[in-house]
């Protein structure tokens, strides 16, 4: 029994030092930064296993289409592993028009809201991370100022300062989290807006090919 407890609390010890440290709200940022780094972590993992950002034979397709090709970009197309692909295949079996472009868009939407995913969780992370934080220093100048106040005249200014230290890690760490994490979701968002970008260019490129070859005819 004191071996179970000796390892719960050994388990527990760098949790609790968090806690003597700075108090809940430290604890609370500690909590919410690991979940943030397994977040992005999934999200990279994910953009890597979608192919995002990888667009090279999309482009290389897009520029047989416009060339004429269009046999080869369809079998380019076909073989690619971006998310996307299923999608400019289906561009180049539709008539052109505006109900055809509202379709693919909607499809190109739909393959890109699972990419989103995560974003607003990101977002809130990196604006209330400094806030958070901001709520702890103001708890902890209050504790110092009480400890003050309970001393009297026989004040400690290295306990007073030692308290106003600890008060202000917490503001530390709070911007600590909301830097990276807001970095983390710019790059995030950068690459979804490019691969928006690309679909906007492929659909068009396959839909002017298209209509030069019903003119043709």
């Amino acid at each position: 029994m004191e071996r179970e407890t000796s390892a719960g609390e050994g388990a527990l010890g760098p949790l609790s030092q968090f806690y003597d440290l700075g108090g809940p709200v430290l604890l609370l940022l500690l909590i919410i930064s690991i979940f943030t780094l397994a977040l992005v972590i999934y999200k990279i993992l994910q953009y890597r296993g979608q192919k995002v950002g990888s667009r090279a034979d999309i482009e290389a397709a897009a520029r047989q289409f416009k060339s004429g090709d269009r046999a080869a970009a369809r079998k380019a197309l076909e073989a690619s592993p971006h998310f996307l692909a299923p999608v400019f295949v289906m561009a180049t079996t539709v008539v052109p028009g505006p109900e055809s472009k509202a379709l693919l868009e909607a499809e190109a939407e739909l393959k890109l809201a699972p990419l989103e995913s995560g974003f607003r969780i990101l977002d809130n992370v990196a604006q209330f991370s400094p806030l958070l934080g901001l709520l702890g220093t103001v708890i902890g100048m209050i504790e110092a100022f009480q400890a003050l106040q309970d001393a009297g005249a026989q004040v400690d200014p290295s306990a007073l300062a030692g308290g106003i230290w600890v008060a202000l890690l917490t503001t530390a760490a709070g911007l600590a989290v909301t830097m990276p994490t807001g970095i983390a979701l710019s790059w995030f968002e950068d690459r979804i807006d490019a691969e928006r970008l690309s679909a906007e260019y492929v659909f068009a490129v396959v839909a002017n090919s298209a209509g030069d070859d019903l003119h043709g005819t």
